[in-house]
């Protein structure tokens, strides 16, 4: 298998503060706009992410290059994180939904593109988890259907099942916000 991130991973392993340094650089934005997306919340996003560095560094010597990338597992602890949340958040329920912030955006956007944003953020929100971790790997993290496939464990027809259900109900969704 060829990691691009092989050597970085050996010398995080070694215990090279400066490879972790470049680590956090290279992934924290990828890992950051997933956990936004599956939790809808950038503070809890903030902290699945710190999570996710703390746990590879810690386990950085178990890590190993032949059996997966470091972007694969390092997204499989990230989502894995995420889960842990969505499922606390089932057992402890709220009084009122959290406001979906999408950290994106800027206060010099356009106000439609705000709104639009806020709406697709409140609709992914909705989808069961495995549809929204689905369409979050495919269309926000840029993976190929494969690599989806293979991070969530379940075929590439499964995932495409997946896809297919998500935006189906992300389109009822949001046709039902204009009504």
């Amino acid at each position: 298998m060829d990691d691009p991130d092989a050597a970085l991973m050996q010398a995080v392993a070694a215990g090279e503060p400066a490879a972790m340094q470049m680590l956090v650089a290279r992934k924290l934005p990828r890992l950051l706009a997933l956990a936004v997306r599956m939790l809808g919340d950038r503070v809890e996003a903030e902290d699945v992410a710190q999570e996710t560095f703390l746990r590879i560094w810690r386990h950085a010597g178990s890590f190993r290059g032949e059996r997966a990338r470091l972007d694969t597992w390092a997204h499989r602890i990230a989502l894995n994180l995420c889960y842990d949340r969505l499922r606390r958040r089932r057992e402890q329920p709220m009084a009122e939904p959290p406001d979906a912030i999408d950290p994106a955006l800027r206060p010099d956007e356009a106000l439609s593109e705000a709104c639009s944003a806020r709406r697709v953020e409140r609709a992914l929100q909705a989808l069961a988890p495995r549809q929204r971790e689905a369409i979050v790997l495919v269309y926000y993290q840029d993976m190929t259907n494969r690599q989806a496939a293979e991070l969530m464990d379940v075929s590439v027809d499964a995932l495409e099942s997946l896809l297919s259900r998500g935006r189906r109900a992300l389109a009822a969704i949001l046709k039902g916000d204009d009504q």
